[in-house]
């Protein structure tokens, strides 16, 4: 006598579950691989105070120095070398290059606001 094996009725529901999991893992997978890590991450705050040159010298707004420069209550001084400050630079701005500010300080009015800039 020929025994004839019934199916289990529940083998194909747990194949297409398992299938679907499988589905979902990999569009998932995918998703975070094309979005990237930067996607999720917290915005960036402040830069810490580690990465800046000179953190002990203050900083200003671009708004407080537009104002400045727009009410003529600030001198402007590019820290540039000569040929990147005649590349150009803002309206006015003295060129006194970095490398000779030490030397040349007695060029500027210490009762005026002073603001260099490098960029």
């Amino acid at each position: 006598m020929a025994y004839k094996q019934a199916k289990n009725p529940t083998t194909p529901i747990i194949l297409m579950i398992l299938g679907s999991v499988i589905i979902l893992g990999v569009v998932i997978w995918q998703t975070i691989k094309v979005l990237g890590p930067e996607t999720t991450a917290a915005q960036p705050g402040p830069v810490p105070t580690t990465e800046i040159p000179f953190p002990e010298v203050a900083r200003i707004s671009l708004q407080d120095a537009k104002s400045a420069y727009d009410d003529g209550s600030a001198v402007f001084v590019d820290v540039r070398d000569p040929e990147y400050y005649s590349a150009g630079h803002v309206s006015g701005a003295l060129n006194i290059p970095y490398s000779q500010v030490s030397r040349r300080m007695n060029e500027l009015d210490k009762n005026q606001w002073i603001i260099t800039y490098c960029t």
